[in-house]
This record gives structure tokens, sequence and C-alpha cells, in this order.
């Protein structure tokens, strides 16, 4: 009777860890809504999206397995339906892609464990002054990818490996981790200058957002884009100055933080290099900051996303607000992803360019959902 007694509490403990696992990774729930349920859908200027949409498409064209990579999976086949439909249409104002996306689409409000409440953020496209010269006030580098960066995929050796990619370089014949910003700063690379910057800090502020619009002193403007990174993890300035006590809460705008770092520039390098993850550019010819999928990200309409559960390509309704308090209610386009974006129900909104765009997303730290839109076939 006693080792009955045992073998029932061993299951029992058992079927506690297997429920508790079996919670865990059904941690997400898409539940069925309508489109009356998404507020301010009517009132959406939702022809702003259309080029985005039409992005998406193609590059989900050439790479349809993109859909099917997170958590969350959109049949690609029927997503390019879609695609192929919308392509058809002769007039896409509002009133006709209101009742295009209703026909072909369903919404489903994305939960995770219970909640469908999560955190949404916003990012811009930064701007600084630069040169194609080292000379004068220009004697900051801005880096293109490091000639010795190697780059390998675990699962490329072993199919039971997970599917992460390594970045770092040779030393010794061993693979070890890349230079850190600190190391790089202080002793340089082998890398290609594709700029030379006025500003130390707007170089670093251009790292965070990922990309910029460089102002030359020849009176000509060109994108500077991502092109790769040193594989460090990322630590947000933000936090870092708030947990030292140098800002305070509601202090830790971006346009507050950069104002800090240019007035004390004698301790800004030291707080900068403790985020050790470095971004590298190249010189873009594209009409917007190139996102993760791989195409221009359109003001206002996309949003970096974290693709461990959401797919790039994705069409969501978001409900959230502006820094001002103000509902921010539209269709946006999953296009990129970011080092501080985790989550089921997390986004990075993107503001645009200029400093109207910085004051704005700087300042946005708001509480919301979304909808994912799903293709009908």
């Amino acid at each position: 009777m006693k080792n009955f007694g045992l073998f029932f509490l061993i299951l029992l403990i058992a079927g506690c860890v297997a429920g508790k696992k079996s919670a865990d990774e059904s941690g997400i729930y898409l539940k069925q809504a309508a489109f009356s349920q998404l507020q301010g859908f009517e009132h959406d200027n939702i022809s702003e999206a259309a080029q985005a949409f039409e992005l998406s498409c193609e590059s989900v064209q050439k790479n349809p397995k993109i859909l099917e990579k997170g958590e969350i999976k959109i049949k690609s086949q029927a997503y390019l339906n879609v695609c192929e439909k919308f392509k058809r249409l002769k007039v896409k104002n509002d009133d006709v892609l209101k009742a295009f996306f209703k026909t072909n689409f369903t919404p489903y409000l994305v939960t995770y464990n219970g909640s469908p409440v999560g955190k949404f953020t916003s990012y811009y496209e930064a701007e600084l002054k630069a040169s194609k010269t080292k000379h004068g006030k220009y004697q900051y580098p801005i880096y293109g990818k490091p000639n010795d960066l190697i780059e390998i995929n675990l699962k490329d050796f072993d199919e039971d490996l997970p599917n992460k990619r390594i970045l770092g370089r040779v030393q010794n014949n061993k693979l070890i981790p890349y230079f850190t910003r600190e190391q790089i700063e202080k002793s340089g690379i082998d890398a290609p200058v594709i700029l030379w910057g006025d500003d130390k800090v707007d170089i670093f502020l251009m790292q965070i957002q990922g990309s910029a619009v460089a102002l030359l002193d020849d009176g000509s403007n060109v994108r500077v884009s991502y092109a790769d990174n040193n594989g460090h993890r990322f630590v947000g300035i933000g936090g870092l100055l708030l947990k030292k006590g140098i800002l305070k809460q509601g202090e830790a705008s971006m346009d507050k933080i950069r104002d800090w770092l240019k007035d004390n520039p004698e301790i800004a390098d030291v707080n900068m290099n403790e985020n050790p993850r470095f971004i590298f550019h190249k010189i873009s010819d594209a009409k917007g900051p190139i996102g993760a999928m791989g195409v221009p990200l359109t003001a206002g309409r996309s949003l970096a996303v974290d693709t461990a559960f959401m797919p790039l390509g994705a069409l969501l309704w978001l409900e959230t607000s502006e820094p001002s308090g103000k509902p921010l209610n539209k269709l946006v386009v999953a296009q990129d992803i970011g080092a501080a974006i985790k989550g089921a129900v997390r986004g990075d909104y993107f503001w645009g360019h200029g400093e109207d765009a910085l004051l704005h997303a700087g300042k946005m730290n708001a509480q919301g959902q979304y909808y994912i839109l799903m293709p009908k076939e």
C-alpha cells in the first residue's frame, strides 16, 4: 500500500510538470474577432499602408518560408494568393482597401498567457552630418562590415543543434567573440570606413536605430543602412542611465538622452561603451531605411516584432497610444526586428525620419494590443 502511494505521488508530480510544460508551450492563443471589433478601423487612412503591404508581398514571393518561422505561422500560398488579388486592384483608395481586407482576411486577437496586453515602443531614422573624407571636424569613422568578421550557423554543422547565428573572429585557429564596442572605439578594426562623422554621439544613436540619413559636407545626402553587428548583446543606454540615477524616471526619452550625452562628453564614452553591441553600416540607395525583411520601412506603417513569435510580413491591426496619450490605431506590417523587441505581444513602431520623428519616437512607451490578419484561404 505504501508503494502504491509513492507510485501515485510520482504520477501526480509528473502530471503537474507535464501540465506546466504544456501550458508554457501553448502560451500563444489567437482569438478570432470581427473587423467591427478593431478600434478605429473605419477611420484609418488605410491607403497609407498599401505600399508597405506591396513590399512585403514582393519579399514573401522571393522567400515564402519567412511566414512560417515563428510560433505564429501564416500559410504562404494563401498570403501570396491575396497578394495577387491586391495587385489586380485598379483603385486603391481607403474605401476599396477596407472592403478588400474585410473580404480576404480574418482578424485574430493575439494573446499570451491569457493576456492580449503588451508593450509598444517606437524608433526613428536618425540624421547626422558626415563627409566622405577625414578632415576638420569629421574625425569619427562609420564602419562598414569588417573584413575579419566570421559568421557561422550551428545547424549547418549538426541538424540537432539550434538554428543559431554566431558572429566572431579567428585567433590562433580558434573562433572567438568579435571585438566589443569599447575595444573597437579604442583600437579600431579591420573594416572599411564608409563615411566620417562629426559627432560620435550621433553615430552611437544611429547604431541604436539601425540607419540614418547622412547630410554630407558637399551638400548631398546619402542613406546609411544596417549591414551587420559584432554579435554582442544589446544594453539600452536609457535603462543604464536610469539605473545609475543619472536620469530620472520620465527623462529617458531619446532626445534627452542625446542632450545628456553631448553635454557630458567626459563620461559619455564610458556609458556608451557599456553597450558592447556595435553596428556596421553600408551606403544604400533605398527610398527608406531597410528593415530585417529586406524592404524599405514605411513611416507610420512598419512595425518591428519578435520573430520567435510573429512572422515578418504579417499584417497587424495595432491598438496603442502616442506619447501624448492620443490613440494610435492603424494597420501596420511586421517588417523589422530589434535586439530589445522580445515577446509575443511586443512591437517597435517606426515613426519616420528627422527631428520630429525623434521627439515622438523617443518618448513612446505604451501598453497596447494587436490583431493579426490571417488570409481567409
